[in-house]
């Protein structure tokens, strides 16, 4: 021990040894009060205590050394007036170098350094070199409050009695106060830490480049939201630490460049709370701040606080402000011409029309808003034409709240507000506002219908014209982006019944005349169709009637033309080789699902007596254009055709209420049964073994229901038996389970624990482990709560109680070459599994989740990493515990052939650095290294990732992280 023996050591008697092995040994705490008292009584002296420590300050166990340490400290707090100068420097010295010591140490290594900046005999020089030394090896924010709490009261006691020799650190000591102070949370040490900001500034302390850095690491609290806990026994008040705050960010002007825009900001937040602190703290600024801090923000701060004023009056209030303010913003916007300028001041203004909008007027004329609506649409107009898409939003912003006020829009004005959205949503190929303009057109048009009906939808009506022609010429490609906008633009503006009535017809007859005049329509434009269909049917569900129009409009035309497709034919038209694809029969789904889900009972009724009969009959009489040159016989034809528009009968009866009585049921059924294992189209059967799966799931308990599983069991055992169905059967099996275990049958216990067993069968074994992610997730098409079905709020909590236990005996219980399987099926469930639920079993889970990482199969090593970064945010603690293990297997699959799996890994990699500083610090610097390869991936999305991760990894451990 350097330090000790440089000091004149005296021999210690017997009975201090005794109190020093009662202390530091017996793990007593009296004997520290007696050495004290002792020492100044003159029985000992500070270097008697010392020499009796040496064993104890020498010993290689940290505890030993940190009881050591502590007795030491707590007699130099009752002692430090007695030191003299040779002696102080002497315990400096050690205590410096004991900062390098086991982190156990450093709490009572720091206690000591507290007493020894008490001491009055304290050399010039060891005030600046005991902080240089607790700056460069003491991570603060990791130690616990109390510890934190004692390097703030060295830092006060120096600045108190040693503040010359502090200020010769320059700014040094302000950044190493900085580093001290960032993430501090409890509001004991924020009141000390506050109070040492103040003075740093008020008693001009070097801040150096760092005033923005000392702006940032204390007004992160701003505004202050503390509530004291019950019985408190610090006494500490929310309005004390805003009082303390408050005075750090009045202290000084050059603040001001940071702080007003916060101001600004919260001022305009919708908490009361935020407001009136923000005004306060301006109020106390203003008696700091000139006229230069405050002139760059002064038209921002004077809207913000004008509209405070506004908000919280009356309506006589609010409109004599508008009325004297108003025309000074339109004048300032016709004064300025620069972009950024006019857009600010129509951002002020497009907050006092939505003031507005809170009163009401039963005297149109009363409002204040009607002598200048002439003005107000020029200058909307302008904004719209304006080379800025800045300056455009804000425009679309305002004609959108100009447009929801009665009367300020003339029927002129609308016709122009309709030709500037057609404009920006459709004709200028690289605006940027055609999003905005799309849904300002979709706000206005349940408001204005005529005036859209009668300037708009002809025009995009025009448009689909000569994109026909352009097909037929086979130009379709090149005007790939206009098609889209202008689908888009009839399905954004359907937002009144009348309006959806001139949409709709247009749309279906673009999809019908794609099968006309050998058109060049391929998959993309047939799904974008759909898609606009789909957002049109979205918007009909507002409205019964209209819910209703566009059913009984939409679904005959799409099942007449997926008929017309389905059916033999020596040539087959391009549009009918399309219909018949997977994604557009899957887009087509999607219209029909969302069109009969908010049916009323009735009317749905009427539309199942149709649609039924049509499948199991050929019943084409209610179909449009229904002259096919065949039967439509889905279940007995046994053509891939007619059996994939099974697709689209599922998509209907799995969206009905469930009070809607089915017809012919039974054997609808029987014949879904038997093509969900018979047939040698894998989509077709998987159509049919959801359809059945959707029908079971909402039939009501009772013989009827028992029956139709006895028949699905029995079918699935025959075919999981043998034969050429086995992998259709295994589908129907899975869905099966599926619709039972969202409604709690009991059966779905028995289905699980066969699907488990298929998890060591050689050819279903990974398809099996697959199968639980889909009993895990939740569906878009079938089983959905949105088509009625039965979905028990807690089936995956019910699930992972139920199963789990079995997978992890499986898995240990299993080959090495089924283990992977177990592992996967393990992964899905525990990735969908909400994070409350699974935080309480990752102790017993974790150490098989990192087993899964190191499987080969990418789809288990992407589940797992899916499953893991969130418990790497929620839970550090258990995840610290192994860290060594994920950053060893997160930087390996990095490098994985799979993109998706090199982006997941990178992302953990991401989240690791939440863990904490000191667990992960060792291993920075291999980190660092191993994600330099990914920043030069060929793929653009998994170098982002990489430079995100680096930067994180970078930053640990430095101020500010």
């Amino acid at each position: 021990m350097a330090a000790a023996t440089a000091l004149e050591a005296v021999a210690p008697t017997g009975a201090l040894w005794g109190l020093v092995q009662d202390f530091v040994m017996g793990q007593q705490e009296g004997p520290a009060d007696q050495v004290a008292a002792d020492v100044k009584s003159g029985s000992y002296t500070i270097l008697q205590v010392v020499e009796a420590l040496g064993s104890s300050l020498e010993n290689p166990e940290p505890r030993t050394r940190a009881r050591g340490v502590q007795l030491l400290s707590q007699v130099l707090l009752q002692c430090h007036s007695l030191l003299l100068e040779k002696e102080v420097v002497h315990l400096i010295l050690f205590y410096e170098n004991r900062l390098k010591d086991h982190h156990l140490v450093i709490p009572s290594v720091l206690q000591g350094l507290r007493a020894l900046s008490l001491c009055v005999a304290l050399p010039s020089g060891l005030a600046v070199s005991v902080l240089k030394a607790i700056f460069q090896e003491v991570h603060v924010q990791s130690l616990p409050q109390v510890d934190r709490h004692t390097v703030y009261s060295i830092i006060t006691n120096f600045m108190r009695t040693r503040e010359e020799e502090l200020k010769g650190l320059g700014a040094d000591f302000t950044f190493g106060f900085i580093q001290v102070m960032d993430g501090e949370k409890d509001p004991r040490n924020l009141l000390v830490a506050f109070r040492i900001v103040h003075d740093l500034i008020s008693r001009d302390y070097s801040l150096g480049p760092f005033v923005e850095e000392l702006f940032e690491v204390t007004s992160c609290y701003f505004p202050i939201d503390f509530t004291p806990p019950p019985n408190d026994p610090y006494g500490i008040q929310r309005e004390d630490l805003i009082l303390s705050l408050r005075a750090v960010l009045a202290s000084t002007p050059r603040f001001a460049e940071f702080l007003l825009p916060l101001l600004i900001e919260k001022v305009d937040s919708e908490l009361l709370s935020a407001k009136l602190d923000s005004l306060q703290t301006l109020n106390a600024c203003c008696a700091v701040y000139g006229q230069k801090e405050l002139k760059d923000f002064l038209p921002s701060l004077w809207a913000s606080i004008r509209r405070e004023a506004a908000a919280g009056a009356s309506a006589r209030a609010c409109d004599h402000i508008t009325s004297n303010v108003l025309p000074l913003l339109l004048e300032q916007f016709h004064k300025h011409s620069q972009s950024n300028q006019r857009r600010t001041i129509l951002e002020m203004i497009l907050g006092f029309l939505k003031l507005q909008q809170k009163w009401s007027y039963e005297d149109k004329d009363e409002r204040p808003l009607s002598g200048f609506k002439d003005q107000l649409c020029s200058l909307v107009f302008t904004a719209l034409t304006d080379a800025s898409t800045q300056l455009q939003l804000v425009g679309i912003r305002t004609l959108t709240v100009l447009g929801a006020q009665p009367d300020l829009l003339s029927p002129g004005d609308l016709e122009l507000a309709v030709g500037h959205l057609y404009r920006l949503s459709f004709l200028e190929e690289d605006s940027q506002s055609w999003g905005a303009a799309l849904e300002a057109s979709g706000t206005l048009a349940s408001l204005y219908p005529v005036a859209f009906s009668s300037h708009l939808v002809p025009k995009l009506a025009k448009e689909l014209c000569i994109e026909e022609s352009d097909m037929a010429r086979g130009d379709g490609p090149t005007k790939c982006s206009q098609h889209l906008r202008c689908l888009q633009a009839l399905s954004a503006i359907s937002t009144h019944p009348s309006i959806v009535q001139e949409t709709l017809p247009l749309l279906l007859q673009h999809l019908r005349q794609m099968n006309k005049g050998n058109m060049a329509a391929g998959t993309s434009e047939i799904i974008a169709v759909c898609q606009s269909l789909q957002q049109v049917a979205e918007k009909c569900q507002r409205d019964p009637e209209s819910c209703w129009y566009f059913h009984q409009t939409a679904i005959p035309c799409l099942l007449s033309l997926a008929v017309q497709a389905s059916m033999p034919e020596k040539e087959h038209s391009v549009l009918k080789k399309v219909l018949l694809e997977d994604e557009v029969l899957a887009a087509m789904v999607s219209v029909i699902g969302t069109a009969t889900t908010h049916l009323s009972p009735d009317l749905a009724a009427r539309s199942v007596a149709h649609i039924v009969p049509l499948f199991l009959d050929g019943n084409i009489s209610f179909l449009p254009e229904n002259s096919f040159p065949g039967r439509f016989r889905p279940f007995q034809d046994g053509s891939s055709g007619q059996t994939r528009l099974v697709a689209l009968l599922m998509a209907f009866v799995c969206s009905l209420p469930r009070n809607v009585e089915i017809p012919q049921l039974n054997q609808l059924m029987r014949e879904l049964l038997e093509l969900s294992c018979c047939h040698n189209c894998p989509f077709s059967s998987t159509a049919a073994a959801k359809c059945f799966a959707g029908l079971l799931n909402k039939h009501p308990a009772g013989q009827q229901l028992d029956e139709f599983l006895q028949l699905a069991v029995d079918k699935v055992e025959t075919g999981l038996s043998s034969g050429p169905y086995r992998s259709q059967a295994f589908t129907l099996l899975l869905w099966i389970t599926k619709a039972l275990l969202l409604r709690y049958h009991p059966l779905s216990s028995c289905l699980t624990d066969q699907l488990m067993g298929l998890l060591s069968d050689p050819e279903l074994g990974p398809a099996a482990a697959d199968g639980f992610s889909l009993l895990m997730s939740d569906c878009t098409d079938v089983l959905t709560r949105a088509g009625h079905a039965e979905v028990r709020l807690m089936f995956r909590q019910r699930f992972f109680t139920d199963n789990v236990p079995a997978l992890v005996r499986g898995f240990h219980a299993a080959p090495q070459d089924v283990k992977p399987n177990y592992l996967k099926g393990l992964s899905h469930v525990l990735n969908r599994l909400p994070k409350p639920v699974l935080l309480p079993e990752l102790p017993t889970l974790l150490s098989l989740l990192l087993e899964a990482l190191s499987c080969p199969d990418s789809v288990v090593q992407l589940s797992t990493l899916s499953c893991l970064q969130p418990l790497l945010l929620e839970a550090p603690q258990i995840m610290s515990l192994h860290v060594d293990t994920l950053v060893t297997k997160f930087l390996n699959l990095s490098s994985s052939p799979s993109m998706a799996v090199r982006i997941a890994a990178l992302q953990c990699m991401h989240a690791l650095t939440r863990l904490p500083t000191p667990v992960l610090l060792p291993y920075k610097p291999q980190v660092i290294r191993a994600l330099a390869t990914p920043l030069d991936d060929k793929k653009r999305l998994v170098r982002k990732e990489a430079v995100l991760a680096r930067g994180e990894w970078f930053l640990l451990g430095s101020p500010g992280s």
